[in-house]
């Protein structure tokens, strides 16, 4: 974009034509609201396009003259030379650090030189979502305004937008100008504070020890947040900065594009605990009804008979839901962490007789729950012994077979929740350890896996259930312990073994009525077993009884792979948010700076880019912005929550950690990490979609 000073209108903050954003850009034109309300802002004028602003000065000396009364009669008073434009600090963009800023600018040819440069940039942006324009260079502006000497300055959120929470106030404060802050070079220290100015949290005692802000800094900075809060209708980013005089003075006001979703009181605490065991991946609806509502009801009537939680609760929430597809558990009904309100559940009366009775059932239940056990799994072996190949059986037939194994599921797994509450891991023996060795026995025999599955179902036990093609077995070459037979397992591993096996004679049998059922449909593939997986088991009942697929079949897309969850969480509007730990922080973890949860492979942003990337960086670069789309996690060894990259972060949804110690050198490339954006944790974690191999136990490999 050409700088001609004929073709260039000045724009003085103070007059009307400033406050407006199609004119000046949203920063200047937030300035300029900002000023005419009374908040400290300094004076300044903006170069505007000249057919955006018809009544205003043109020409070189209109320019000159506006230069000269910011910059001093011999032109020596430094300046600042910002971007303004039409498409940054909106409310659905902040654009933050995109553009260029040119600081210290003395004298008319650095000056003509800074406003070229900051017009260049606009050239060189290019957007960060796939859909989104090319930012048009004529939407740019250029805001010139003194450059203020700052003793603190500093970014404000008028909100937390890490903890969605709009009752604190977020402050990263430095020594000297903010602009050491916003590009991530120097972290800051950070202050949580209420609406009252009261510091409720940030960076430890130690640090806030140094008096960046004083109690009197912190209270002008709360005063300008609910100012702006008022001018703007909503929270401001803001940055800011402290004269030598102490007095404050507001450089940028916006909205805050990305807020965490802040989950209601009371929320359920949910987790992948173990339920991950029997159903580790994504589950497709018909998989969800399948294996998921059984393992929910069999939890339901385990916790009920165990006495755990209140029936009317029970029979209230599900034990076991889904959420973005992936199996999950209510953690304080299965009583794996510890109450809401410990108190209150001691001197609960009615707590203490439901106790009461239940202990009486399970006093009665502990020695016969074996047999009851061993009567089940007979049962269920029978039955499955008993069902001809699918591919003789009627159409209805494999239905009832399939509603069968739902009801015998539920069976299955309320039985092997009792049996681990009560009966203990016995000799400590595994299906999976056992299916190791199996495996590790019969590979040299040249068979595939169907045929070593057919010849030892024990094997299933390696394998997660799925309607959608069956994984690979794993390598078991280090195995060197020997099979002992399914008859030696304890009665949980028994239970669980069950449970695998009826979800395979389900496949199976679905398998079968989604070929009948595609060959009644001429073959248009819509009902073949993973569109099958589309379907919810009150349509897929429909379906076999010759009422036809539903219409809209073939418009309906699998669930995607969206990456694990974090390990306890609850929910805010359907958006899993992490639950922050009550204990001591990790050594070397951390701090949050929003975006989600997410796992991947580090990455150090140069050469091949793997499937889902975690940059790891040593600080946060906000060049590095057009590496954002995609990624699976941010990785910063410094930097603050409030850097213009974490904006754009928070705005992309990429998990974000920082101030990571040694992070470069504790996370090497390809290292599968998974990134708390809530927490600031980064930890090892298995890749989704990639189940780990299960692995005997000590007593096994002793053997």
């Amino acid at each position: 974009m050409r700088f001609e000073p004929t073709e260039w209108a000045v724009v003085p903050l103070g007059t009307p034509s400033a406050v407006d954003t199609a004119i000046t850009g949203a920063k200047a034109a937030h300035l300029a609201r900002a000023a005419v309300a009374g908040l400290p802002v300094l004076p300044g004028f903006v170069l505007v396009p000249a057919e955006r602003a018809p009544g205003a000065l043109t020409g070189q000396e209109a320019l000159r003259g506006a230069w000269r009364t910011l910059a001093g009669g011999e032109g020596r008073e430094p300046l600042v030379v910002r971007s303004s434009s039409l498409y940054e600090d909106t409310e659905n963009s902040s654009m933050a650090g995109r553009f260029d800023s040119v600081l210290d600018v003395q004298g008319w040819d650095s000056f003509v030189s800074a406003v070229r440069t900051v017009l260049a940039s606009a050239r060189r942006v290019r957007p960060l979502r796939p859909a989104a324009q090319d930012v048009p260079a004529d939407g740019m502006a250029v805001l010139v305004q003194p450059m203020l000497k700052s003793a603190v300055g500093g970014v404000m959120f008028g909100a937390d937008p890490v903890e969605g929470r709009t009752d604190r106030i977020l402050v990263s404060a430095v020594r000297g100008g903010p602009d050491q802050l916003v590009d991530g070079s120097t972290p800051g220290v950070r202050y949580q504070l209420t609406r009252l100015a009261r510091t409720v949290g940030g960076d430890p005692a130690g640090r806030r020890g140094d008096r960046v802000l004083t109690r009197t800094r912190r209270h002008q900075l709360v005063s300008l947040a609910k100012s702006t809060e008022r001018v703007f209708g909503g929270p401001q980013d803001m940055e800011f900065g402290f004269d030598g005089e102490g007095r404050l003075w507001l450089f940028q006001s916006r909205p805050i594009t990305a807020m965490a979703p802040r989950p209601p009181r009371g929320a359920r605490l949910f987790g992948s605990g173990p339920v991950a065991e029997t159903l580790p991946g994504v589950l497709q609806p018909l998989e969800e009804d399948l294996w998921a509502v059984p393992m929910s009801h069999g939890l339901t009537v385990a916790l009920d008979i165990a006495g755990a939680a209140p029936r009317r609760r029970l029979r209230r929430l599900p034990v076991v839901t889904t959420v973005r597809g992936r199996a999950v558990a209510d953690l304080r009904l299965l009583g794996t962490v510890p109450p809401a309100h410990p108190f209150l559940d001691r001197v609960n009366t009615a707590n203490g007789a439901r106790r009461a009775a239940a202990a009486w059932r399970v006093g009665r239940l502990r020695s016969a729950l074996p047999l009851l056990a061993v009567d089940l799994m007979a049962d269920v072996d029978r039955a499955l012994a008993g069902f001809p190949p699918a591919a003789d059986m009627l159409s209805g037939r494999l239905l009832d077979g399939v509603a069968w194994g739902r009801q015998a599921l539920s069976a299955l797994h309320a039985q092997e929740s009792l049996a681990g509450a009560l009966l203990g891991t016995g000799s400590g023996a595994t299906a999976a350890g056992e299916a190791l060795a199996e495996l590790a026995e019969d590979r040299g025999r040249g068979l595939g896996d169907e045929e070593l599955i057919a010849l030892h179902p024990v094997l299933l036990a390696l394998l997660p259930p799925t309607l959608s093609g069956r994984p690979p077995l794993p390598d078991a070459g280090n195995v060197t312990f020997l099979p002992r037979g399914v008859d030696s397992l304890p009665v949980r591993e028994g239970l669980r073994l069950r449970i695998r096996w009826v979800q395979e004679m389900q496949v199976r049998m679905l398998a079968e009525l989604a070929r009948r059922l595609s060959a009644g449909q001429g073959d248009r593939g819509e009902a073949s077993l993973p569109r099958l997986a589309l379907l919810r088991w009150d349509e897929l009942v429909r379906a076999a009884r010759g009422e036809g697929l539903p219409a809209d079949l073939g418009e309906r897309v699998p669930r995607p792979e969206s990456g694990a969850l974090p390990a306890v969480f609850r929910l805010a509007d359907g958006v899993p948010v992490a639950e922050k730990p009550s204990g001591p922080s990790v050594p070397g973890q951390g701090q949050g700076a929003g975006g989600g949860f997410g796992v991947g492979t580090a990455w150090d942003g140069r050469g091949g880019r793997p499937e889902r990337p975690v940059l790891i960086v040593e600080h946060l670069d906000p060049a590095l912005a057009s590496l954002l789309p995609g990624l699976a996690g941010l990785v910063a060894q410094t930097g603050s929550p409030l850097s213009h990259l974490a904006v754009l972060a928070r705005e992309h949804h990429v998990p974000t950690a920082v101030g990571v110690a040694e992070a470069i050198e504790r996370f090497p490339l390809g290292t599968a990490l998974a990134v708390d954006g809530g927490t600031g944790a980064v930890t090892p974690h298995d890749l989704p979609g990639t189940p780990a191999t299960p692995t005997a136990s000590r007593q096994e490999t002793a053997a």
